[in-house]
């Protein structure tokens, strides 16, 4: 019996084979079909990573995990695979979602680098803005990464004057992102370019720029989180838990870049171009110190979170002309995984609302 997939997967492809197979085992789905979409199987940036690592260890060609964009389906990966021709130039925008508005929503990166986990909340959004998601420079490789937020500030905002040159600007950005966004807001406004949105996606700086209060208040809810969870396990348990939080704190002292090289739940390392831009991220992070924003900061906070402030406006407040704070559930991870839903309706209420007013 002939099945869909006889009828439509390219013939005589041995690299289709070859990718049909490993992402049946990465995706935990059969079958999977020629047009089938990546992101719309449930892939993410962990999942593209393993993937990328498959396809060089498996069919030997090394390709950017942003390759990911532009060939999304099986079908589209193995002519790019089996394509001689380098993979197309790195550009800082990657298209979410169309819309026919002349004001497009654009969303940065958080800490990694890439975008593969904005790409639910761009799906979702429900407003006429098209929505672009910014992804970090050098994972392809071919360049390195940006130093500063500043550098990523400046870059991101050429290319975003690229689409859209003048204002309007509707500004967005995931943990991290949120500074960067901050830094474009900057640059455009120093052009006379009007800033109609900057959203902070639970975006904060490094723990070094917090006030006081907001440290201690963190670190003692941390404090009695992890000790009330070592107390409920038993005595051997306990033991493991204090071995291994010395190994970690002797590792880092080392000079260790495993950290970086391998997930702690025991995944196969990250691509190298993907590590030195999460390195050069967090070196940016530690360094960066927000300038005064003469505008007004949307702030979209995690409804639970352990490791955060639970009131941003105390760290933000004075950084900014108006601060404004929204609530969504979930903690920091889940707004834009199992709560994505709920961060896009909010967003979207107040891109129509800021639209208006623009």
């Amino acid at each position: 019996m002939t099945t869909i997939e006889e009828v439509t997967r390219p013939s005589n492809s041995v690299i289709y084979e070859k990718l049909l197979q490993i992402w049946q085992r990465l995706l935990k789905r059969s079958p999977i079909f020629p047009d089938d979409d990546f992101f719309d199987l449930g892939g993410d940036s962990l999942i593209a990573a393993r993937l990328f690592l498959d396809i060089t260890q498996e069919i030997g060609r090394t390709l950017p995990i942003t390759t990911i964009y532009d060939a999304p389906t099986v079908a589209k990966l193995a002519a790019v695979v089996g394509h001689a021709a380098a993979p197309p130039p790195y550009s800082p925008l990657v298209l979410l979602k169309a819309g026919d508005d002349r004001s497009p929503l654009f969303i940065v990166h958080g800490m990694g680098g890439n975008v593969m986990e904005l790409t639910p909340l761009g799906k979702h959004i429900q407003s006429r803005h098209a929505v672009y998601a910014i992804q970090a420079r050098g994972l392809d490789g071919e360049i390195p990464p940006c130093e500063t937020v500043e550098e990523m500030g400046q870059l991101y905002s050429e290319a975003i004057r690229e689409v859209q040159p003048h204002g309007p600007y509707f500004l967005a950005g995931y943990s991290f992102g949120g500074l960067v966004a901050l830094e474009i807001a900057h640059h455009l406004s120093q052009a006379d370019e009007k800033i109609a949105l900057l959203a902070f996606l639970d975006s904060y700086p490094h723990h070094y720029y917090w006030p006081l209060i907001s440290r201690l208040t963190v670190m003692r809810r941390l404090t009695e989180h992890r000790a009330a969870e070592v107390l409920k396990r038993p005595l051997r348990y306990t033991c493991a838990y204090v071995i291994k939080r010395i190994l970690a704190i002797v590792q880092k002292t080392g000079g260790s870049a495993g950290g970086f090289d391998q997930d702690p739940m025991g995944d196969p390392p990250l691509p190298l171009p993907v590590r030195q831009v999460l390195q050069s991220a967090t070196v940016a992070f530690a360094r960066y110190l927000p300038r005064y924003y003469s505008g007004k900061i949307t702030f979209f906070k995690s409804g639970a979170s352990l490791v955060w402030p639970e009131n941003p406006a105390r760290v933000w407040r004075k950084q900014a002309k108006q601060f404004e704070l929204r609530v969504v559930p979930g903690d920091h991870r889940a707004l834009v995984r199992e709560q994505v839903s709920a961060l896009a309706a909010e967003l979207s209420s107040c891109l129509l609302e800021d639209h208006v007013e623009a």
